[in-house]
């Protein structure tokens, strides 16, 4: 084994280091509309790659038009930055567009934990991904994240923000959010 490779070596085993500290740091940075969930449990991280100094983060928002992006991405900054693993760049990848499938098992019960029922599958166990058109009928019964009751309504298609919809539970009244399948 040649010096030239050792030292590939052992470049490489410190960049999957420095990777793997900033996946650690991100799982600390909560999403700003739903602050039960960090940014990796939501999934929107998709890549954290070494780039001789620095660290590529790349993020893929929950919608083009979301509002916090800015924000996260300079959470995600100050995140590494904080952690001495900067500096960092963040690329926002849009495609293939983010879905509620992927937040985590952690994330969708820290989402119930929170108050808000978490989305159903959105691809079906075949990786068939359905077309979905939303009539107005009225959509199947959630369980509610505090008692567990199917009787629950939905009071409006949209909650505090485009993301999640309005419910309410009729067993122990109280109102929850369900954060909609994408």
């Amino acid at each position: 084994m040649s010096a030239v490779t050792t030292a590939r070596e052992a470049v490489d085993r410190d960049d999957a280091v420095r990777c793997e500290q900033a996946w650690a740091a991100l799982d600390e940075v909560l999403d700003p509309e739903v602050p039960a969930l960090s940014v990796c449990d939501l999934g929107i991280v998709r890549a954290v790659r070494a780039e001789g100094a620095g660290l590529e983060i790349v993020l893929t928002p929950t919608y083009s038009g979301c509002p916090a992006t800015e924000v996260i991405e300079h959470q995600v900054r100050a995140a590494i930055d904080d952690a001495g693993l900067g500096p960092a760049r963040v690329t926002l990848q849009r495609a293939p567009a983010w879905t509620t499938d992927w937040i985590s098992e952690a994330g969708r019960r820290k989402l119930a934990a929170y108050g808000i029922a978490p989305p159903g599958p959105s691809v079906r166990p075949d990786g068939a991904a359905p077309i979905r058109f939303f009539g107005r009928g009225r959509p199947a019964p959630l369980a509610c994240p505090r008692c567990g009751s199917r009787q629950t309504e939905r009071l409006s298609a949209f909650g505090s923000t485009a993301c999640k919809a309005l419910y309410r539970c009729l067993s122990c009244r109280e109102p929850f959010e369900h954060f909609k399948p994408l």
